[in-house]
């Protein structure tokens, strides 16, 4: 045991020997860095979450009357309007069905006309107690009978019409169309077989789910008077996309958190004129707050990592290299938020750090501006949504 501890200390001491500087050694050159001063800037706080593109109307097209499909109308996939023909279904039985509904009519029409000649007749002879009150009171029965009879045949007419029209099948909403799933010659049931489908293109919405912290955040933002609010607009970005180059709009909010996963649902609306975007795609969806704060920004390239501690190099007195140990946030214009750990006016050493070994090196600082922190007036935030 004494040995032991008797090695251990030799050991201590031989180390604590050759850090020591030895009298007279040369001291080590500056090394050339660049830096840069810190300087406060306005951000707008923000928050990303993860969503789906949905197209407002989705239609699934059903056959309203039953028979053969005879022309399959519309090339698939394409782009239609409402009203364009997709699907013609055998017309012919629909066509005769009309055509005895009309014969009906007229006949209808024919008897009607008949007893009002009768009952005006009966009207006549009454007056002059030439026929009994029970004649009169059955002319009078036939000529209102004819006259239900008539407007029964109207309406089978307009039915008969209705069907005839429903064997050209029409787009119901402007969009894209799917696959046929019916071709000439099969059987459309009325009301159960699915023809094809149409989803709206333009505009489209994106739903996403807000977490708990990051509404209640922004919900205290908006009651005091300067945070998000359906006026303000909301950035998109696809999976293949850098920045958020879309601009939509809150329109819809649920009106509850869902307790299982503390999350709340939303929707935004989104022009797509040029139908770039397209129903089921993953979007990246941007919550932007209307008020600024001043902040501290640093290029990322800057940080350092000693285990779970970050930190900067900044020039010290004597132009020297002084560790600063910082707490770091989200990016703004590519640059890195400093919660903590810097003050406005510090100058960072952002090139040249691999050439110092240790706080205190002497270093030739060349200053240089801070990347982007003149890209703009204000940067926009994102933080994640869990802070």
């Amino acid at each position: 045991m004494f040995a032991v501890s008797y090695v251990m200390v030799l050991a201590s001491s031989f180390a604590f020997t050759g850090c020591k500087q030895e009298p007279g050694a040369k001291a080590p050159s500056p090394v050339a860095v660049e830096v840069a001063a810190v300087v406060p800037k306005p951000i707008r706080l923000s928050d990303e979450f993860n969503g789906r593109v949905a197209s407002i109307n989705s239609v699934e097209v059903r056959a309203r009357v039953t028979g053969y499909v005879d022309k399959v109308a519309y090339r698939e996939g394409d782009s239609v309007k409402q009203g364009d023909l997709l699907f013609i279904i055998d017309p012919r039985p629909y066509r005769e069905a009309l055509e005895s509904a009309k014969a009906s009519l007229e006949r209808e029409r024919a008897a009607a006309a008949f007893a009002g000649i009768q009952s005006k007749r009966a009207q006549a002879l009454n007056d002059s107690k030439a026929i009994s009150l029970e004649e009169y009171q059955n002319r009078d029965s036939d000529l209102s009978q004819s006259t239900a009879r008539v407007h029964e045949a109207e309406a089978a007419v307009a039915t008969a019409e209705l069907n005839l029209s429903f064997t050209e099948v029409r787009s119901p909403v402007d969009g894209r169309t799917s696959r046929a799933q019916l071709t000439r010659g099969n059987l459309a049931q009325a009301d159960q077989t699915v023809l094809t489908t149409v989803v709206s293109q333009d505009p489209l919405y994106v739903y996403f789910d807000c977490d708990e912290q990051s509404y209640l955040r922004f919900q205290e933002r908006a009651h005091r008077g300067n945070g998000v609010s359906s006026a303000n607009p909301v950035h998109v970005a696809l999976a293949n996309e850098t920045g958020f180059p879309h601009v939509g709009r809150i329109d819809f909010l649920d009106n509850e958190v869902n307790p299982s996963t503390g999350t709340i649902r939303a929707r935004v609306i989104l022009p797509n004129p040029d139908h770039l975007l397209t129903p089921g795609l993953y979007a990246r969806v941007q919550l932007e707050s209307t008020s600024t704060v001043q902040a501290l920004l640093v290029d990322d390239k800057a940080i350092l990592t000693d285990q779970n501690q970050q930190y900067v190099y900044v020039v010290g007195p004597g132009n020297v290299a002084q560790r600063k140990d910082v707490v770091t946030g989200g990016m703004a214009d590519g640059l890195r938020l400093i919660r903590s750990g810097l003050a406005s006016g510090d100058r960072v050493v952002v090139s040249g750090l691999q050439q110092i070994y240790f706080p205190g090196a002497p270093i030739t600082p060349k200053d240089v501006a801070m990347a982007s922190l003149t890209a703009s007036s204000t940067s926009t935030l994102a933080q994640e949504a869990s802070k």
